[in-house]
C-alpha cells in the first residue's frame, strides 16, 4: 500500500497534465538553436566586419552573449517547463483528489470528495481537440478549486463522480436548499456542471 494512502483508501486513476502544455516549449526548445545558429552566422569575422568596421573587438563579447542569453531562456522556459510537467501528478482516490508537483520544493493539494458540492470542466477548443480540460471544484464554505490540463478531462469527471457516488452517505458534506438562477449559471462559464451525488 502506497504509505500517503488512508486505511481503505484505494487510486482510481494518476495522469500528469496533458502533454499539450509542453507544445510552446518544445517550439522554443526547437527553433532557439535555428534562432542562434543564424545569428551566429552573422557575427562571423567576413559577415561581422562588414556591419560593424568600427567595432571589431565587440564581436568576442557579442558571441559571449548570444550563447548566454540562449543558454538561459532554455534553462528558465523549455527545460523549466518540462520538470514542472514532469514532477507534476493529479491523482483520484476513492475518497479525494490529490494534486502534487515540484522537485525541490514539493506540494501537495488533498480536495475531499466528501466535500464536493458541485464538479464542472471547463475546455477551450483546442483542450477540445486535445480532450483535456480544467476540472473545477465547488466545495461550498471550503471554498473552489480548479484542476488545470487534466488528460481525458470527461473520463476523469466520469470517475469522480462515480467515487462521490460510492462513498458512504454520512461521509458526504451536508448541504442546504439553494436557489439556482440561469444568471448565476452563465456567469460561472463551467460546462456540464453536475451535483456529485447528493
Amino acid at each position: 500500500m502506497r504509505s500517503w494512502l488512508a486505511p481503505g483508501e484505494q487510486v482510481i486513476a494518476t495522469t500528469r497534465p496533458h502533454a499539450g502544455v509542453l507544445l510552446f516549449p518544445a517550439a522554443v526548445a526547437v527553433l532557439l538553436p535555428s534562432l542562434v545558429g543564424l545569428v551566429m552566422a552573422w557575427l562571423e569575422s567576413g559577415h561581422y566586419q562588414r556591419w560593424a568596421p568600427n567595432a571589431p573587438a565587440l564581436r568576442e563579447p557579442a558571441v559571449v552573449v548570444v550563447l548566454a542569453l540562449a543558454a538561459m531562456v532554455l534553462l528558465f522556459y523549455p527545460l523549466r517547463r518540462y520538470l514542472a510537467w514532469l514532477g507534476t501528478r493529479y491523482t483520484l482516490t476513492s475518497r479525494r483528489i490529490v494534486v502534487r508537483g515540484g522537485w525541490l520544493r514539493r506540494t501537495r493539494f488533498d480536495y475531499p470528495l466528501a466535500t464536493v458540492r458541485n464538479l464542472g470542466s471547463r475546455q477551450s477548443l483546442l483542450a477540445r481537440l486535445w480532450r483535456s480540460g480544467t476540472i473545477a471544484l465547488d466545495m461550498g464554505f471550503d471554498g473552489a478549486a480548479s484542476i488545470k490540463n487534466v488528460p481525458e478531462v470527461a473520463a476523469f469527471s466520469n470517475y469522480t463522480l462515480e467515487a462521490i457516488g460510492e462513498l458512504p452517505h454520512s461521509a458526504l458534506a451536508p448541504t442546504e436548499p439553494q436557489r439556482v438562477y440561469a444568471d448565476e449559471i452563465d456567469d460561472t462559464g463551467w460546462e456540464g456542471m453536475a451535483h456529485g451525488g447528493h
